[in-house]
């Protein structure tokens, strides 16, 4: 709950000041919409375009159509969520430090800001780098924020992208999705190689530690973030897969008993958010590991540990990129998917029937985006309380 809080005073502290000095700071507000302009990064962006222009332009054009293939994977998946959009919904804002009752994600704090810079950087500089490379004006650069969603934006002049050909448009439309994918790949590799080779050697397991404690949840008012789980009902959970099959053995409504590092505690579980036939505990949890003793003798424990802290960093900007980047494939305006949706079917259509069917699928997509999230999030903090 105190993150809750420390959000919220952020969010209506910058509201704030951007409505008392709006002018001064020169920020535009359109409704529930705060924007700062800007053309300082303009040269830069020139400068990465010139040098590179050759990788940039073959990069895209080798990601347009894997960001094609998520397109319609999205789709598929979105049409696939529809039979438990109300039982468990498959989309939830990413608020990091926030653990909603029934996501299917907790992304930590300081893991989740880093990240979601880097989406929100490349995304929009690889938009903006392809522009240049393709002869088009960039107008403005800036941030956003829309109520309590932050963003940034690159501003290209859109009469220069109407006079380009489809391949041009298509490149610049693919770019910010193509970069968050590249990222979220290499991310991903670095993580199985840490995850994979340098973590087994280092460490051992001891336990299963709270990584976290769901808000509302039986587990709420008992254990805490950081206790070391030793034991469920008197068996061993000395690491994840004895943990998994301790918890098998509970049923909805039992008290259970809990050892750990900081002593014994006792709780009743309840019905899972997401399936009410299996028992709920509300906890995210890891395996414990310590620093191997041969290695703990000579480093210590804290420059080992720097591992554990790059494994999960990698980890999310992994995770967070390619979450952003699918979705951003959907093919719904204004999303870059559905403006690329729009160039696939005025290839092959007339331009009438190609709007109309653009419009619809764009009203069902987020149609059903946003019922997914209001009501998986909207229950989510109601259960928090």
């Amino acid at each position: 709950m105190d993150i809750l809080l420390f959000y919220g005073i952020v969010f209506v502290l910058i509201w704030t000041l951007a409505l008392l000095f709006r002018k001064k700071l020169k920020i535009e507000v359109y409704g529930p919409l705060l924007m700062r302009k800007t053309t300082r990064m303009r040269g830069f962006i020139d400068r990465i375009a010139q040098k590179y222009s050759r990788f940039w332009k073959w990069s895209v054009n080798i990601g347009i159509p894997i960001a094609f293939f998520f397109m319609f994977y999205m789709l598929y998946a979105i049409i696939a969520s529809l039979k438990d959009i109300f039982v468990q919904p498959q989309a939830s804002l990413i608020v990091p430090g926030v653990d909603i009752p029934g996501s299917p994600l907790f992304v930590p704090l300081s893991y989740g800001l880093i990240g979601l810079i880097i989406v929100i950087v490349a995304h929009e500089f690889a938009h903006g780098i392809l522009a240049r490379i393709e002869g088009v004006k960039i107008k403005s650069i800036g941030l956003l924020l829309l109520a309590i969603i932050p963003g940034a934006f690159v501003e290209p002049d859109e009469d220069d992208i109407k006079r380009l050909k489809r391949l041009p448009r298509l490149r610049i439309y693919a770019a910010g999705s193509v970069a968050n994918l590249i990222i979220a790949f290499l991310c991903l590799l670095v993580f199985v190689g840490i995850a994979s080779y340098a973590i087994p050697s280092t460490f051992e397991t001891d336990g299963v530690q709270i990584k976290s404690v769901v808000p509302g949840s039986p587990a709420s008012h008992v254990l805490k973030d950081g206790m070391v789980i030793k034991s469920i009902n008197g068996k061993p959970t000395n690491n994840l897969t004895n943990y998994e099959k301790a918890l098998k053995d509970i049923k909805i409504g039992e008290i259970i008993t809990i050892k750990t590092d900081q002593g014994i505690f006792n709780l009743k579980t309840s019905k899972n958010p997401n399936n009410a036939s299996r028992p709920y505990i509300g906890i995210r949890s890891t395996n414990n590991l310590e620093v191997k003793e041969p290695i703990k003798s000579v480093w210590g424990d804290k420059l080992p540990s720097l591992l554990l802290y790059l494994q999960d960093l990698f980890f999310w900007i992994s995770i967070l990129n390619f979450a952003v980047g699918t979705v951003n494939l959907l093919p719904a305006k204004p999303l870059d998917g559905g403006l690329m949706f729009e160039e696939l079917l005025k290839s092959k259509l007339p331009n009438n029937m190609a709007d109309h069917i653009v419009s619809s699928v764009s009203v069902f997509v987020i149609l059903v985006l946003a019922i997914s999230i209001i009501w998986g999030t909207g229950r989510g903090i109601l259960l928090m309380f």
